[in-house]
């Protein structure tokens, strides 16, 4: 199966956690990796710096969208802290369009996009070369529809940072992608990354050494242990929420996500945007329940497979 990821890599290290379960996964080819919010290229330096951990040299990878197209916004990844990136790595900007040139290239190879960041690059390929998202399959990492479940964070769709930094990009992506799949934050929740699994990280091999050591930075800045204590619904030893991973292993059809087809708009509140049942709307998949035991024990696996 070819895949073609776009990120916001080098923030929350869920999006490392992604691309590491997608080397290790099988039958899966890679086509190109597009990064978005990448100002000076260093997000793309960042999953240059991961894939050559593994070896692979061979995926091309090219930075993309620098800010946001609804407000202009740019947002930095995490810099100066090796406690997540070796500080000499340095920026890997690429010529301007590049991103947009390997996107329609793996459109043409039969590629499933998924975006794991804001939905900057995918927008703005729309907007060049319109209609180039009709006959495209997409998964797209937010889009918020249900609340999540009891016991879990009371959280709303404000929240949902891949789609409310640049709404009108999501907006863009929601009426133009031929077959679409939103992977919910509420329905992601249920997939968790634990302390109990930091030690098998570790040991994996250099990329889990590193994605250990990112997230356990990751939740002790965010506070991931009070917020696993404070709600039934997560683990007590909560390190991080396994976010981009899921959208991923929806994208390839593991079985243990729940997927149901939905008619659904777009509908903006208070500059939020959110997306309704509504008859008159279009079909989407969206995800709504994440089997989180089975997805933690495949998700190791794969990142083990791919240091192998």
């Amino acid at each position: 199966m070819k895949i073609h990821l776009d990120t916001d890599f080098g923030g929350d290290p869920d999006d490392a956690c992604a691309l590491a379960m997608l080397l290790g996964w099988p039958g899966v080819e890679i086509t190109g990796i597009s990064t978005s919010l990448d100002r000076d290229g260093l997000r793309a330096a960042y999953v240059v710096h991961l894939l050559s951990l593994a070896g692979r040299t061979d995926i091309p990878v090219a930075a993309g969208a620098a800010a946001s197209l609804t407000t202009l916004a740019t947002a930095a990844p995490v810099t100066g802290d090796e406690r997540h990136w070796p500080l000499a790595i340095e920026g890997r900007p690429s010529p301007p369009g590049a991103a947009l040139d390997l996107l329609a290239a793996s459109l043409s190879a039969g590629a499933v996009l998924v975006l794991i960041g804001p939905y900057t690059n995918l927008a703005m390929l729309e907007v060049a070369r319109p209609d180039t998202l009709a006959r495209s399959t997409v998964v797209v990492m937010g889009g918020w529809v249900h609340p999540p479940a009891p016991g879990l964070p009371a959280w709303g769709p404000e929240l949902d940072f891949n789609v409310q930094f640049d709404t009108r990009a999501a907006e863009i992506v929601f009426a133009s992608a031929g077959d679409l799949t939103l992977a919910t934050l509420p329905a992601a929740l249920g997939a968790t990354l634990r302390s109990a699994d930091l030690t098998r990280l570790r040991a994996s091999g250099p990329i889990g050494a590193s994605l250990a050591k990112q997230s356990e930075a990751h939740a002790l800045d965010a506070g991931m242990a009070g917020l696993g204590r404070a709600h039934p619904g997560l683990p007590d030893d909560l390190v991080n929420v396994h976010w981009d991973p899921v959208a991923c292993a929806v994208a390839l059809g593991w079985p243990g996500a729940v997927v149901d087809r939905m008619s659904l708009s777009p509908e903006s509140r208070d500059g939020v945007l959110r997306f309704v049942p509504d008859d008159r709307g279009r079909t989407v998949r969206v995800l709504t329940g994440v089997d989180g035991e089975a997805f933690g024990a495949m998700w190791i696996a794969a990142v083990e497979a791919a240091q192998r």
